[in-house]
């Protein structure tokens, strides 16, 4: 493996994924009323498709980037966009690893439940011991415990979504981006 990491290409596409990314992460909405701080949104296929095609490293980057430009506007004092930042990371990078030194459609399936299942993890322990104690203080132990199952259903949703999406769009945008490659 004797190929460049930052190329002027390379860098291009990963400002192209991060801008769309950025975009696709201010649409977003609750999908349950009674947790209605979970929001969905389809930034992370964006990423996973940069990921896939310019490698885990580009899409970790494209991950910090958008959750830092994400700082710039947060009500949330950065701590949502710190859990978001780990849930992304979990979801985009594991994947494309794993995509990284088996290429094909079987390992992509494999790496969208891989990421997927890690998604949910890594939401359900930034929730229980970041997001959930700066915001509630005394009754985070408890309101996590009331939360739990919406967190998990609402991960899994997120991350079929997401990797229904990449699925659908990876193919078609890879073949237009192998031109600038």
């Amino acid at each position: 493996m004797n190929e460049k990491l930052f190329t002027g290409r390379k860098i291009a596409l990963t400002a192209m994924f991060t801008a769309v990314a950025f975009g696709l992460s201010y649409l977003e909405f609750p999908i349950f009323p009674a947790a209605s701080f979970l929001k969905l949104d389809f930034s992370f296929s964006v990423q996973l498709i940069g990921a896939y095609m310019l490698g885990p490293a580009l899409g970790g980057i494209m991950i910090t980037v958008v959750q830092l430009l994400r700082l710039l506007t947060t009500s949330s004092g950065g701590v949502g966009e710190l859990a978001n930042l780990i849930a992304a990371a979990c979801f985009v990078v594991i994947p494309s690893v794993i995509y990284a030194f088996k290429k094909g459609l079987p390992t992509v399936f494999l790496s969208l439940a891989a990421g997927t299942l890690c998604l949910i993890g890594a939401s359900l322990l930034s929730n229980r011991f970041l997001t959930f104690p700066l915001y509630m203080g005394e009754g985070a132990a408890e309101n996590f415990a009331k939360f739990f199952w919406f967190i998990v259903l609402f991960n899994l949703i997120k991350g079929v979504s997401n990797s229904i999406i990449t699925l659908l769009l990876y193919k078609r945008l890879k073949k237009l981006f192998h031109k600038f490659l």
